[in-house]
């Protein structure tokens, strides 16, 4: 009985997302919407992939091209990219954005803060901060 229920239970959209992802990234080249499907193992219905694809296009991760009547679908963006969207988009919601990245700093571990502090560096000599 708990495995029926743990298959059954909804699935989060950051979740459809990165499977959706991860199934076009393992393409070989630009995927349908069913053959997008047919990767996932046929879980999702095909109007819920069209979805979910639609939603990656709008944040600009994933981009798509016209063959015959139906789209071919190409991430534009990988798992780390989706994640980066996503704290961007959390960020311009808050009228804060001072309070919110300091919050945020204050809140990591020594290694990630470590980690941070080198890749603004790299930007920084890379010109782009």
């Amino acid at each position: 009985m708990t495995e029926q229920r743990e298959s059954s239970r909804r699935r989060g959209q950051g979740e459809l997302e990165a499977l959706v992802l991860a199934a076009l990234r393992e393409a070989d080249g630009p995927a349908t919407a069913g053959r997008v499907q047919e990767r996932l193992g046929g879980d999702l219905a095909y109007t819920t992939v069209i979805t979910i694809l639609t939603r990656l296009l709008a944040k600009g991760v994933v981009t798509r091209e016209r063959t015959g009547r139906s789209f071919a679908w190409t991430s534009a963006s990988d798992q780390a990219g989706l994640a980066a969207h996503r704290m961007r988009r959390v960020l311009d919601a808050e009228s804060d954005r001072e309070a919110v990245l300091a919050s945020f700093v204050t809140g990591l571990g020594p290694d990630d803060e470590r980690l941070l502090r080198e890749l603004l560096g790299q930007a920084k000599d890379e010109g782009e901060v």
